[in-house]
């Protein structure tokens, strides 16, 4: 069994190695990461902070920050915007 295994292993090109160890760390952000994610990155958390002020102050933050912007939009009563998603969502893109 353990020779099968190595077998296998063997014949896996090292980019695919390579590019499973860091898919997590190159994955893109966008609007349907969770909130909780985009708060923890520096870049991605002044986004949020440029475009929806308040929201990463807001008192009821861990109610929510496990949900995406696109998921939290039709429960955030017009205090969240799809002007404001579009905002977010451009500067996510270009890495800003």
């Amino acid at each position: 069994m353990k020779l099968i295994l190595a077998l296998v292993l063997a014949a896996l090109p090292v980019a695919t190695l390579a590019q499973t160890a860091e898919t997590p760390a190159a994955s893109a952000v966008s609007l349907d990461t969770p909130i909780e994610q985009l708060l923890a990155n520096e870049k991605t958390k002044a986004v949020l902070d440029a475009r929806i002020p308040g929201l990463t102050s807001h008192p009821m933050l861990d109610q929510f920050k496990a949900m995406s912007l696109k998921q939290l939009l039709p429960m955030a009563g017009g205090q969240l915007t799809d002007a404001m998603l579009e905002a977010v969502a451009a500067d996510l893109a270009s890495g800003k």
